[in-house]
């Protein structure tokens, strides 16, 4: 099976590599506030029980 995209190649093209640097980017984004909440959250946690 063989993609055939015809005049509006690079138009799709383009709106597929848009979109999967969107998803990757906010993939991205998400895990490093992930990884910020659960260390603040750690820390409060420490600074609650000492």
């Amino acid at each position: 099976m063989t993609l055939e995209l015809g005049k509006y190649a690079s138009e799709v093209l383009s709106a597929y590599g848009v979109s999967l640097a969107l998803l990757v980017g906010l993939s991205g984004w998400s895990w490093r506030r992930y990884r910020r909440v659960k260390a603040e959250m750690e820390r409060v946690e420490r600074g609650r029980d000492g």
